[in-house]
């Protein structure tokens, strides 16, 4: 896992990450979760660390494009950091605007640690999964929200509980001494097994959920693997976390 770092911004709290549906499995086995922050996160972290007078934001090339610049005292200039966005499926320009300004945002180093979190797996004994209407896939409507979060001295996600917004029960749980399976807030009846160590191979539901965001994406899953020169027996949990998340940054379509 590498440093991030971000000398200026605090890391995000709880409240202020969102959760998004990943990928939800062909055999309706369970979900992937993603995180993320909206658009006014960032514009409240910036008036909260620089200012509201010394921040600015520009769009360009019909708002897919977005430059954040911040006020530098010392070299008395304007710091600029530019980023290229996606347009929503629901409001496509509004959309893209706000994608294009997260990201440059990102690339100030405004909730830069989110890209240091762990693959997130829901199973469905502890979702609500169920058939589309063509009968064929499959859908989750539960909404998720992130309970508790904690970082390490690198800025790195070390503690990650998310809860179900309407059962209340924790769903997921990793770091604290935690391993990133689901756990119920209250101790169950019969004993846990062995939580499974970090960085271990990864399991079929891990590598189902890869080859349904392939598809999603129209990308081949061993031309991936290939120009990775990854091994498809031999995939880590880290590896098919680093794929999805780095399909979901070139490809994804949500603002």
């Amino acid at each position: 896992m590498y440093e991030v770092r971000a000398l200026n911004f605090r890391t995000l709290e709880a409240d202020e990450i969102e959760c998004r549906i990943g990928t939800v499995s062909k055999s309706g086995n369970g979900c992937s979760l993603l995180l993320y922050k909206d658009a006014r996160c960032d514009m409240n972290i910036l008036d909260e660390t620089v200012g509201c007078l010394n921040w600015k934001r520009e769009h360009t090339r019909n708002n897919a494009n977005c430059i954040v610049s911040v006020w530098d005292d010392k070299k008395q200039q304007w710091i600029s950091k530019e980023d290229t966005g996606s347009e929503s499926n629901t409001e496509p320009g509004k959309g893209l605007a706000s994608d294009s300004f997260k990201r440059a945002c990102v690339n100030l180093g405004i909730g830069r640690e989110l890209y240091t979190a762990p693959f997130i797996w829901l199973s469905n004994s502890v979702c609500n999964i169920e058939k589309k209407g063509d009968g064929k896939s499959y859908t989750c409507n539960d909404k998720f929200v992130v309970k508790e979060i904690d970082y390490d001295d690198k800025r790195c996600i070390c503690k990650l509980v998310i809860i179900n917004e309407k059962t209340k029960k924790a769903v997921y749980r990793f770091g604290d001494g935690k391993d990133n399976s689901y756990q119920a807030e209250e101790p169950p009846q019969e004993p846990q097994q062995e939580p499974p160590k970090q960085d271990v191979k990864a399991t079929e539901q891990e590598i189902q959920a890869l080859k349904d965001l392939c598809k999603e994406y129209n990308v081949s899953f061993y031309k991936l693997l290939a120009s990775f020169k990854l091994d498809a027996t031999k995939l880590t949990s880290n590896d098919v976390q680093g794929l999805i998340n780095g399909l979901h940054h070139k490809y994804k379509k949500t603002g």
